[in-house]
């Protein structure tokens, strides 16, 4: 043997002692030194934070009328143990349908499949069969778990899931239970339980693990001309939205919470969600329960009241209602898409009313459209001309009560084109109360920096500046722009982007743009106070709950908010006010709205307007048709009601229904106040 190899030999047998020596002395530090912590590894224990939602606040009318509540009965639930594996639920869902009525049989065919391969044995008889590269990679690594299953869910035959409806029902509810996380407890969703069901369950508890009898609760929602502006909520079974999942997950909810989903349940999802009881669940290494306690303990949400009556709402609805029906019966509106109003407050934002009657062109259909006031758009027609005359006002063009000739301006004519003259003086008040279109045409002139039709007209920068001054002017009445009203998902109109000079000229006179109702009950609301622009808003304010859980005492009550004052004097806006007054109040032969004030209760301010099209009937024919509309408040010398009407599409050209409408609403209203 040569030195060389002994050498070597000594070497190894050096590196193999001293390997073993450190191997003795970590085992000895293990032992001794942190035998401590290895004993605590060996006894530790698991925390799991478990959450359980309380019932959702109510909604109430403004008379304390339940709009939406909750509906409490026994329902099955399902709590899953931190031992329970897909097999038990399995067998326990399968256990429970001979309980239990089981109805929903609504299930993915993912679902199908993975209910399929639950079974250990089916699992891997799939798996062996799976093709060599849907198992391995190219090194011949095995792939992930994940991917191997997906690719075992592929290969499950269809002839294999084609399943009965009763077996389809058993997999709804496995669905549910298997998606609880640890210590989690779900409502499965099964029949109404009769008390025999509820008895067979609880003394068969032992063979139902986790299954209980439980109190639950559903939201009710009670069928009134508000019920779309309520909104919904989601089901235990939709849980959060998948959009918002993750906002809402930071927040503290749970993946199955019931969350507002729409309208004034989602607007005020954070005031009506209730408070979670939250448990602090322990187990040690074999899964065995050490602690349950509850940390905090949950709370129904709390109440919102409305500032509607719901009284009223439906009188106004009513109102509506008959008024169209009878344009229906003469055969005015048959292709108009119904009719709209909102009656606001014009000095806090409170919404009095927002009622719609959509019409079914092809079957005269009319259903409720609440939403449809903060939704559909029309143009507005000449009301707008109390916004035109700000902008003069604003931008320096006209001042005070100016006297400009109503006369003709290019294809547009005056009242007095086809008298003798074909032009007469009129004032900044009287272009009101005879709603003179060429005195807004010369208004829009101005702000272009013309005094009449010249060439400059043409290009584009000169009138692109007179529509951009109507335009900033009218949003400063709510004119398309956001009302601020306390929904989500209002349109904020029609603005077009392109457009000509003829199309700035007939903005002038409301005949271009187009606004929700919402938005033009905003706007006569700003005349009416006088210039403050204040948000609309559905919610008076936040209730606690009684000891019944009923609406309680109130918590937080919903400010006015200001969004802007007009950029006019005060005794601009009294012109306004003055025109508005003047069209239902005025001598004059050409006044436009007389008719408003037949059988008013009180002295009412108002600004008409028509606004024609031309629409396609069912036959193909095109029908020319006007927007009947008007804004008006009362009384108009302390205005506690602001009103706008829309009736788009009657072939009745100067009708006068919209007239008898707004003066019907105010009506109410005044007459329901004197009995508060």
């Amino acid at each position: 043997m040569t030195n060389t190899l002994l050498r070597r030999i000594y070497l190894l047998f050096f590196v193999v002692v001293s390997l073993f020596s450190i191997l003795v002395f970590r085992l000895a530090q293990m032992q001794l030194v942190n035998r401590s912590f290895y004993d605590d590894k060996l006894t530790a224990s698991t925390t799991y934070t478990v959450t359980t939602s309380s019932p959702r606040g109510q909604i109430y009318d403004a008379k304390g009328q339940a709009l939406v509540g909750n509906t409490v009965k026994e329902a099955i639930s399902f709590t899953r143990s931190n031992t329970m594996t897909a097999q038990d639920i399995k067998e326990i869902a399968q256990r429970l349908a001979s309980y239990v009525t089981l109805t929903e049989t609504k299930v993915t065919d993912r679902a199908k499949r993975d209910y399929y391969l639950v079974d250990e044995a089916r699992f891997k008889e799939v798996v062996e069969q799976l093709p060599d590269d849907q198992k391995y990679d190219q090194l011949g690594n095995n792939l992930t778990t994940a991917t191997v299953y997906n690719n075992a869910i592929a290969a499950v035959p269809e002839e294999a899931v084609n399943y009965s409806e009763e077996e389809l029902k058993i997999i709804y509810i496995f669905n549910q239970m298997n998606a609880a996380g640890t210590f989690d407890t779900v409502f499965l969703t099964t029949g109404d339980l009769s008390p025999e069901q509820i008895a067979y369950v609880t003394a068969n508890k032992a063979k139902l693990d986790g299954i209980a009898v439980r109190t639950n609760w559903q939201r009710q929602d009670i069928a009134t001309s508000l019920s779309s502006i309520i909104g919904r909520v989601s089901t235990e079974q939709t849980g959060l939205p998948q959009e918002e999942a993750d906002d809402y997950l930071k927040k503290g909810y749970a993946l199955n919470d019931r969350v507002g989903t729409s309208y004034l349940e989602k607007q005020y999802e954070e005031v009506l969600q209730g408070s979670r009881t939250v448990r602090t669940v322990t187990v040690d290494k074999k899964g065995s329960i050490l602690s349950d306690t509850v940390d905090q303990q949950g709370e129904k949400g709390n109440n919102i009241k409305l500032t509607i009556d719901l009284a009223f709402q439906e009188g106004v609805e009513n109102i509506l209602r008959d008024y169209y029906n009878a344009e229906l019966a003469k055969g005015n509106v048959a292709n108009s898409e119904g009719v709209y109003a909102v009656a606001l407050n014009p000095e806090t934002g409170a919404i009095l009313a927002m009622a719609g009657l959509a019409h079914d062109t092809k079957t005269n259909e009319l259903t409720t459209d609440a939403l449809g006031t903060i939704t559909k758009v029309f143009t507005p027609g000449s009301v707008v001309k109390g916004a035109t005359l700000s902008a003069g006002w604003e931008n320096g063009v006209i001042a005070g009560n100016q006297t400009l000739y109503d006369q003709q301006i290019d294809t547009i004519k005056s009242w007095f084109t086809d008298l003798a003259g074909g032009s007469m003086p009129i004032t900044a008040t009287q272009s009101l109360e005879y709603s003179s279109n060429t005195y807004m045409v010369q208004v829009a002139l101005k702000l272009a920096g013309q005094d009449g039709m010249t060439e400059d007209l043409l290009k584009e920068s000169v009138y692109q500046r007179a529509m951009e001054k109507l335009r900033t002017s009218y949003a400063q009445y709510g004119l398309g722009v956001a009302t601020g009203i306390d929904l989500p998902s209002e349109s904020t109109g029609f603005i077009p982007k392109d457009y000509s000079l003829a199309n700035v000229m007939t903005e002038a006179f409301g005949q271009f743009d187009n606004y929700t109702t919402m938005q033009l009950a905003q706007y006569v609301a700003t005349v009416a106070n006088g210039g403050k622009r204040q948000a609309p808003h559905l919610v008076e304010g936040i209730y606690a709950n009684d000891a019944s859980g009923g609406l309680g005492a109130l918590i937080k009550p919903i400010e006015p908010q200001t969004l802007n004052q007009v950029g006019i004097s005060s005794d601009e806006m009294a012109l306004i006010q003055n025109g508005f007054y003047n069209v239902v109040n005025g001598g004059g032969a050409f006044t436009t709205g007389r008719e408003i004030g037949y059988g008013a209760s009180v002295a009412i301010s108002a600004k008409t307007g028509t606004a024609e099209a031309y629409v396609t009937d069912e036959a193909g024919n095109s029908i020319y048709t006007s927007n009947l509309n008007v804004v008006a408040y009362g009384p108009s010398d302390d205005p506690q009601i602001a009103v706008a009407v829309v009736l788009p599409h009657s072939t009745d050209l100067t009708g006068k229904t919209s007239h008898h409408i707004v003066r019907d609403i105010i009506n109410l209203y005044m007459s329901r106040r004197g009995q508060d």
